[in-house]
Formats: structure tokens, C-alpha cells, sequence
């Protein structure tokens, strides 16, 4: 029965941190209340992504998920709103089971935006920090950082569902 310990999730809502940490930077972080390898296996499993990734206040329908999670593997994501459909995709640059991930997000003709996670262990929970680093300081406004708060929320919300 020590093992069911290891995997139990709390439902305590922790806060989450976002900072501005230049023009082209903003990192956020949270405690998960859940250990790594769950937190990275959620960040990195398709059929658990697509469980807690869109922010439910934003109206989305997320209707494809694919991910293949390795060094030059590549992912794409597909919204329905509003009748459209709109598509992120890029590639996984890092791949460090359970403690790091790093991929790219294609932005076009804006260029490119870096996407580093890390997820660091300690006594059952993880510390979270997303951190992406935008092509232009004008890219960092239409990120999707501000609705990171609530799409940790879900995530911590499923993983308790998990425990």
C-alpha cells in the first residue's frame, strides 16, 4: 500500500505565479500537488492532455491531439471555435523523463516561440515552471500565458481524479 501513497493527489488549490520576466520572457510556477512522473505523464500522453489542456472558460473544443514526445518528435493541436478551426504545432526539442521538456511552438511569420518545462519533485508534489521565451515582445501579448492559471487549475484538478 506504499505505492497507492505515492500517487495520491490532494485537491488543495495552490497558487500559481505568472512573471514577465523580459520583453520576450515569462516563466510560471506552481506546486502540483501530485509527484513528477504523474505531472510529466499528464504533460505527455495524449490521452491525458487533451483531458485538461484548454482552458474551459475560452470556449474551445479541442478535436485533435497528437503528440509524438521525442527528441524531433513533432505535435499538433486543433481547436474548434466559433465554426474555425486553429492549429498549434511544432517540435519536441528535449525529452528528459520525468523532469524536462522543451518544445517549439511554429508561430509563422512571427517566428518561433520556446517552450521549457521542468518538473522537480519533493515529498510527493512537484514544482511546475513553464517557461516560454516569445520570437518578439509583441508575440509575448498574444501568447497563451494568461490562461495558464486556470489550465493548472484542471491540472490539478484530473490528476486528484487520478489518485
Amino acid at each position: 500500500m506504499e505505492n497507492t501513497k505515492e500517487i495520491e493527489a490532494t485537491t488543495t488549490t495552490n497558487e500559481t505565479k505568472v512573471e514577465r520576466k523580459s520583453d520576450r520572457e515569462v516563466v510560471v510556477t506552481r506546486i502540483i500537488n501530485a509527484p513528477a512522473h504523474l505531472v510529466f505523464a499528464a504533460w505527455t500522453k495524449a490521452e491525458l492532455f487533451q483531458k485538461w489542456w484548454v482552458p474551459k472558460s475560452y470556449g474551445l473544443n479541442l478535436v485533435s491531439c497528437e503528440m509524438d514526445v521525442r527528441v524531433g518528435g513533432q505535435y499538433r493541436l486543433a481547436f474548434l471555435h466559433e465554426g474555425s478551426t486553429m492549429e498549434f504545432f511544432g517540435a519536441y526539442v528535449e525529452v528528459t523523463p520525468p523532469s524536462r521538456l522543451v518544445w517549439t511552438n511554429d508561430e509563422g511569420d512571427a517566428g518561433q516561440t520556446v517552450t521549457t518545462v521542468t518538473f522537480e519533485e519533493n515529498e510527493g508534489k512537484t514544482l511546475l515552471t513553464v517557461h516560454d521565451l516569445y520570437p518578439s515582445a509583441e508575440s509575448v501579448d498574444t501568447g497563451s500565458t494568461g490562461a495558464m492559471p486556470e489550465v493548472l487549475n484542471q491540472l490539478e484538478e484530473f490528476l486528484a481524479c487520478l489518485g
